[in-house]
């Protein structure tokens, strides 16, 4: 369980259409950490973005793109972001990974401090 002090952010980003095993590569990554215990992930899609290739991906209606920019953001501790970190490296082919220090204020579920007996 995740408590309230100092933690890490793990931010990701890669493309909308970028693959692993037949999957997005953002469904795969999700899957991995929830199946390592990280405490929460979250993809974000957005709607403008460039990277590496300076190439602009859009939303746009006049020029629709299939490869949006794509943000997983993670949080928990620093010693188990660093343990997940060689579980994605090897998978991502082109993107950016940040790691930040993120000051934690709560971390819990909609049941937290309810009465479930009942």
């Amino acid at each position: 369980m995740l408590v309230p002090g100092e933690g890490h952010l793990l931010r990701i980003f890669i493309g909308e259409s970028d693959k692993h095993d037949g999957i997005p590569l953002y469904e795969w990554i999700v899957r991995q950490a929830r199946e390592r215990g990280l405490a929460g992930t979250t993809v974000l899609r957005g709607i403008e973005g460039f990277g590496a290739h300076s190439r602009v991906h859009t939303a746009k209606i006049l020029r629709l793109s299939l490869d949006l920019p794509i943000i997983i953001e993670i949080v928990d501790t620093k010693a188990k972001i660093e343990a997940f970190l060689p579980v994605i490296d090897g998978v991502i082919d082109e993107g950016l990974a940040t790691l930040e220090k993120v000051e934690i204020r709560f971390y819990r579920s909609g049941n937290a401090g309810k009465d479930t007996a009942q």
